[in-house]
């Protein structure tokens, strides 16, 4: 089979394209690059070079493609606009040019956030979408663009994860650092509020799982670690792992809103807009959980790392990479 991927040079797009090109059924590997290769580089793929509006380029390579794997994303922006263009033109551009070159199968990564925050349990596939950051309204937008062009021949699997760790990974990084450091800013009181977690190689197995569901229709599925976790539980383990004492900065709700508010502030004077914004701090002091019960049964996903593992995994890459 022939893949065709979106995202590549990323976090998470570029541990599904190591996947594909170590496994035997798939034969061209086709990664849409915009700039540098980044993680690609050196690897056995074929370099699609643009961007998810060069629509000529990207037909030409769909047209002996099997099945499309959308994980390109736009994950910080200060307008809504930003986000749309990317996330939602971006994909519908993606699902129209499938329709008209014939691919069949269609992978495409959504997130928690589109569905929004949980509310003491678990959110699931039949709960209304909610979304409470631009970004979440973005990817909700997307999903809803998705059912109403998508064509009856195709099989299309949305993954809904929340968020995702694992090496090569670059703003969850950003506390692993600051733990290292010996502190570690918790919102709250480090129980509440409760969040799913994913490993980067679940995340890629629940990704290759979708792409092997050939039943036609849009298929939505949230894709997560094994449990519900704290951050006194992340901390715990950085502790070990690190045989690092860390001082938890337990941080209230609204000092984090009037911290994040000075953050974006500054870096506006600066021309840039940063990680840490008043949108990701609405988003920080919300309880972010979700099942996912129905892929292990629809999809026979099951999460295959603890968070010890996969904490210390990440940890261990981070060091031989002196990211820490």
């Amino acid at each position: 089979m022939n893949a065709f991927v979106t995202g590549g040079t990323g976090f998470i797009g570029s541990h599904l394209a190591d996947t594909l090109i170590e496994h035997s059924d798939w034969k061209e590997i086709k990664c849409l690059v915009r700039n540098k290769e980044k993680w690609l580089e050196g690897k056995n793929y074929s370099k699609i070079k643009g961007d998810l509006h060069s629509i000529n380029t990207i037909e030409k390579a769909l047209r002996d493609t099997d099945v499309i794997f959308h994980l390109a994303g736009l994950v910080k922006a200060p307008t809504q606009k930003e986000f749309d263009y990317a996330n939602v033109e971006a994909t519908e551009n993606l699902v129209r040019l499938a329709n008209k070159t014939g691919v069949k199968k269609l992978v495409i990564l959504s997130s928690l956030a589109a569905c929004g925050p949980s509310s003491g349990r678990p959110v699931t596939e039949k709960d209304p979408m909610k979304p409470v950051s631009m970004y979440g309204k973005s990817k909700k937008k997307m999903e809803e663009m998705i059912h109403k062009i998508a064509e009856p021949g195709l099989s299309i699997t949305i993954i809904r994860p929340p968020a995702v760790y694992g090496p090569r990974e670059d703003q969850i990084f950003t506390l692993f650092k600051m733990m290292k450091n010996g502190v570690a800013p918790i919102v709250g009181d480090g129980e509440n509020p409760k969040l799913s977690i994913v490993y980067v190689d679940d995340l890629i197995q629940g990704i290759m799982k979708a792409a092997a569901q050939t039943q036609i229709g849009i298929h939505t599925y949230f894709v997560s670690g094994q449990e519900s976790v704290s951050w006194n539980q992340i901390m715990e383990i950085v502790k070990i792992v690190l045989n690092k004492k860390i001082t938890p900065i337990k941080i209230k709700p609204n000092w984090v809103k009037k911290f994040a508010g000075a953050i974006e502030t500054t870096a506006s004077f600066l021309g840039s807009y940063p990680v840490i914004n008043r949108e990701k701090a609405n988003e920080m002091v919300l309880e972010w959980t979700c099942s996912h019960q129905k892929a292990v049964v629809e999809l026979n996903y099951k999460p295959q790392y603890s968070l010890e593992e996969g904490i210390s995994r990440t940890l261990r890459w981070y060091k031989q990479h002196n990211w820490l």
